[in-house]
This record gives C-alpha cells, sequence and structure tokens, in this order.
C-alpha cells in the first residue's frame, strides 16, 4: 500500500519516537471551568458524533507536569529546552465523564519576553509523532520560538499515545512480496486479503482505540489542549494532513481560531478517488519537473521510467542487502525523493543503477520512507495513518469501482497512476470500523483569517488545494499565499517571501492579500 500524505523532514531524518521522565520542572495551568463548545458538524459532510456542550473540570482543570524529554528523539534535539508532559484526554468525546486516554506532549517555552501564546504544530501523516518531530524543526521557527511556546504532541493513536502497531516486523517484510498492482486474479486474491490481515491485525493492536482516533476527535482535543495550555484562541502551524486537522478544527471552533497557517494544504473537496487521482496528478507533475531539470523530455522520461517499472514487476530486481526491489518499493523508492528537490541527485543514481539491473538505491531510498532501519525493524507511522484515515474515510471503492477507474489513473499518470489508483481498493478494504464521512467540513464562518500556503510543484498536496479550502472555509476567512517552487510544502523550504509573509502572520498579525505569489 502507498498511501501518501506525509511530511518530508519526518522522512528524511528518520526521527523517533520520544517518551518523558521523570523529574518535573514546574507545570502549566488550566482555564478552569470553560467548556469545549463546538459548531455542529453538517450532515451532509460528516457523521461524527456530536460533542458535550461543556467538559468536566476534571478536564478542562489539569495541571500538566512538565518532565525532562527521556527517550531518544528529544535527548540529542539542538537544545535541552523541551519537556514532555501527558494531557489526559476522553477516549469517546460523546461520553467526556467516561474513560480517559493519554496524549504525549513536548513543549519549548518561548525564549523572549514578548510571549504571544502557545503555538500548536502538526507535521502530517496522518501518523507523524510531533513529539519527535518538534525539536528538530526548532532551527526552522527560530523566530516563531520567540514569541511562542512551541507545542506538539502524539495525536491519538499515534507513537506515544496509543501508539497501532498492526504487524510485527517480519510480517512486515514478508508482505513485500505481495503485489500491489495485481495482475492477475491470484494476485488480486493476494492484495485483498492482505488489506483484510491488515486491519485484523490494527483491531487486535488498538481494541476500543480504533473507532476514536479520527481527525475530528483530534481537533476536540487540540481544544482540551488550548484551554489546559491556558490559551483563549488556538495558535497553529499544520503540514500537509495538519492542514486538513486545521480546517476541522476551525469549522467545529470558528470562535476559538486565533492565528492559524496550513502549508501544504489538502483539497477537503476531494473524497478517496479524488484525493488518489490529485497525488497521481502532483507526483507526475513533480516527475516532470524533475525530468526537465536533468535535460530529459517529461514524456519520454515518464515512458522510461513506467517501462522500468515494468519489467521490475516482472522480475525484481537484486540489491546489496540480499532483497528484491520489487515494483512496489521501486514506486516507493522514485516517490520519496520527489518531496524534496535536494533529493533528485539520489533519485538519478537510484534510476541509472536500476537501468544497470541494481536495485540497491531505490530500495534503500523506499526503507528510508517506510521507516526500516538496517536491522530490519519499521516504525509504525503507516499503521497509525491507516486506522486514522480509514476512520474517517467512508468511501470504500470496490475491486469492480477500481479496476473500471484504472485507465483514467493511468492516463493523469503513467509512472504514479497504477499504483495509486489500486491504493483506493486495497487501503481500506474489509475495515473493521466504517469512516465517517466522504469529505471533511471545514467551512468556518465567523473565523478569524487563515492563511493557505500553496507550493506550485508540491507533490503530494498538490496547489489547487489551497483555493480549494479558501473557498471551503469562506468568504474573507481563507488567505492563500502561493509559492513557485519545488517539494512538499513551502515554509522553511528556501524561500525568504513565503518565510516573511508567515512570520508577519503570526507574530504580528498580519495578513497578506489573498492570492500572494512568490516567486
Amino acid at each position: 500500500m502507498v498511501r501518501l500524505l506525509r511530511w518530508t523532514a519526518a522522512l528524511a531524518a528518520g526521527l523517533l519516537l520520544a517518551g518523558c521522565g521523570s523529574s518535573s520542572d514546574g507545570g502549566g495551568s488550566g482555564d478552569e471551568g470553560k467548556g469545549a463548545g463546538s459548531a455542529p458538524p453538517s450532515a451532509s459532510r460528516s457523521t461524527t458524533t456530536p460533542a458535550p456542550a461543556g467538559l468536566p473540570a476534571s478536564l478542562t482543570s489539569q495541571r500538566l507536569d512538565w518532565q525532562r524529554c527521556e527517550a531518544t528523539g528529544t535527548s540529542s534535539a539542538p537544545s535541552g529546552a523541551w519537556r514532555c508532559a501527558t494531557l489526559k484526554v476522553p477516549l469517546d468525546w460523546s461520553r467526556p465523564d467516561g474513560r480517559t486516554i493519554g496524549l504525549a506532549l513536548v513543549r519549548a517555552r518561548a525564549t523572549g519576553g514578548d510571549r504571544i501564546g502557545s503555538l500548536l504544530f502538526n507535521f502530517g501523516g496522518p501518523g507523524g509523532s510531533g513529539v519527535s518531530t518538534m525539536p528538530y524543526f526548532e532551527g526552522s521557527v527560530s523566530s516563531l520560538h520567540e514569541r511562542y511556546d512551541l507545542v506538539s504532541w502524539d495525536p491519538r493513536g499515534v507513537g506515544a499515545s496509543g501508539g497501532v502497531r498492526c504487524r510485527g516486523d517480519r510480517e512486515i517484510q514478508a508482505a513485500e512480496s505481495v503485489d500491489a498492482t495485481p495482475d492477475t486474479p491470484a494476485e488480486e486474491k493476494a492484495y485483498l486479503q492482505d488489506a483484510t490481515d491488515f486491519g485484523k491485525g490494527c483491531e487486535k493492536a488498538a481494541g476500543p482505540l480504533l473507532a476514536h482516533v479520527s481527525t475530528t476527535d483530534t481537533a476536540r482535543d487540540m481544544d482540551l489542549m488550548r484551554q489546559v495550555l491556558g490559551d483563549d484562541k488556538l495558535h497553529y502551524f499544520g503540514i500537509s494532513y495538519g492542514t486538513e486537522l486545521g480546517g476541522v478544527y476551525a469549522h467545529l471552533f470558528p470562535k476559538r481560531v486565533g492565528r492559524l497557517v496550513l502549508d501544504a494544504v489538502v483539497d477537503p473537496t476531494a473524497d478517496t478517488v479524488g484525493h488518489a487521482e490529485n497525488q497521481a496528478r502532483g507526483f507526475q507533475r513533480a516527475l516532470d519537473d524533475y525530468l526537465k531539470s536533468t535535460g530529459q523530455d517529461p514524456e519520454q522520461g515518464s515512458r522510461k521510467v513506467a517501462d522500468l517499472l515494468t519489467r521490475i514487476d516482472a522480475e525484481p530486481l537484486p540489491t546489496s542487502s540480499g532483497r528484491k526491489l520489487t515494483q512496489t518499493l521501486a514506486v516507493t523508492g522514485i516517490i520519496l525523493p520527489l518531496y524534496s528537490e535536494s533529493m533528485w541527485p539520489r533519485l538519478t543514481d537510484a534510476l541509472k543503477s536500476a537501468q544497470r539491473g541494481d536495485g540497491s538505491g531505490l530500495l534503500a531510498l523506499a526503507d528510508q520512507y517506510d521507516d526500516r532501519d538496517a536491522s530490519g525493524r519499521y516504525g509504525t507511522t503507516t499503521h497509525s495513518q491507516r486506522v486514522i484515515s480509514c476512520l474517517d474515510d467512508k468511501q470504500r471503492p470496490t475491486l469492480v469501482e477500481t479496476k473500471r477507474r484504472l485507465a483514467e489513473f493511468k492516463r493523469i499518470s503513467p509512472v504514479f497512476g497504477d499504483s495509486l489508483g489500486w491504493d483506493t481498493a486495497g487501503w481500506c478494504h474489509d475495515w473493521p470500523v466504517p469512516g465517517q464521512y466522504d469529505t471533511p467540513e471545514v467551512s468556518a464562518p465567523g473565523a478569524a483569517p487563515i492563511l493557505l500556503v500553496g507550493n506550485t510543484g508540491d507533490p503530494a498536496t498538490p496547489y489547487e488545494g489551497a483555493r480549494r479550502m479558501a473557498d471551503e472555509l469562506g468568504r474573507g476567512v481563507g488567505v492563500e499565499l502561493t509559492w513557485r517552487g519545488e517539494g512538499h510544502g513551502a515554509y522553511g523550504n528556501g524561500s525568504d517571501c513565503v518565510d516573511s509573509t508567515v512570520d508577519a502572520y503570526l507574530l504580528h498579525g498580519t495578513v497578506p492579500k489573498d492570492g500572494k505569489v512568490c516567486s
């Protein structure tokens, strides 16, 4: 399975999950007695459980016990200012006085004197660990750190917040032999059986949590987090999937919206199939730009890559590790470097080696994307990604429906269309819990202006999504900023224009003109 919606830094750095220690350095105070009221979700867009009108004081008056972070992710971070804590949230938001679960948080206090409040970060996925990623992102947001407490967390079902592991390492590696673009009835059967088995593993691992890891659940967690951190408004920076989460939050709590930046914006009007088609276009567009940069004609170059994948499908390539490079792993290996222009030279080397019959370069890239280390241990980001997205997505394309659409997927992208088309059938096939909506509801009338940043060369979240998010948020709410660049995301990606515009908005409340373009 190759469902794609992840942020490049977490992939490229190979960050490890972090936990919390036991030495306290003080706590934050809650905003006692305030309820977490919300606008009800639209029946036409969402079927989520309505939230209660208020929350018990046992939740809203929590005092977080900020402790020195242990484990790998934060212990070697750029500074020692990071502290971890656990926030108590309801397992089931329709029963806020029932069972609770713990969410792992990480924070570094503002370094300057003119503090605005907390700035929450979600780095995408879904399934990315904010506790691991946030400290490594510190250097990229040093100007924001002066006036904001930098805060992130592992959303429910992720990392240290009940992270779901649906398969063991040996099972994951064994599944590499399953053809994710089946060509025969036997391969189709094996593909769908593998999806069923994965879902059963998730159900066994997650238990009751499996039905309570939706984006809506996490948006409600964010508002409780806001209260406990002591902020009247939510200030937030969402990247990739984090933009969808930010839009859902704005819909549920429009009056609580402070300064929200959504970078690498997900198209909220796209359903499961539409999202896959968007990504097929986005990755093909990025591949075309890469091919142009190497002096190749995009059409001829794409045909050459597609022919290579066809050959690998028939006969997987040997690698220096002794493992075989399958077609699925090859596609994943091509996808990863398209997330960042700085990785394009690695793609060139890997493709040249593959054309010569050595799959080692593409396999190394695929392992990096799949978070596999040299000893054969795999991370669980993709497990969490799947349990969250399959609870969100109501659409479950059948085998017949998928096969009917494959020609269109291949027309959109001769390289990625087949994989992404098949992914719509396998990703949530026979999933143990039903999905909640076809598309997320993000309309937020009355919310403060939200800054949406789109990158014209973004492969995973094509830049058209920013305009569609702006339209869905409503008149005067979504403000679009476009960067003519490459890679996934724009802030911190080399554009002084983008960085200064975002900083001015977050630090001073300066809202740019809608439609501003940075070259």
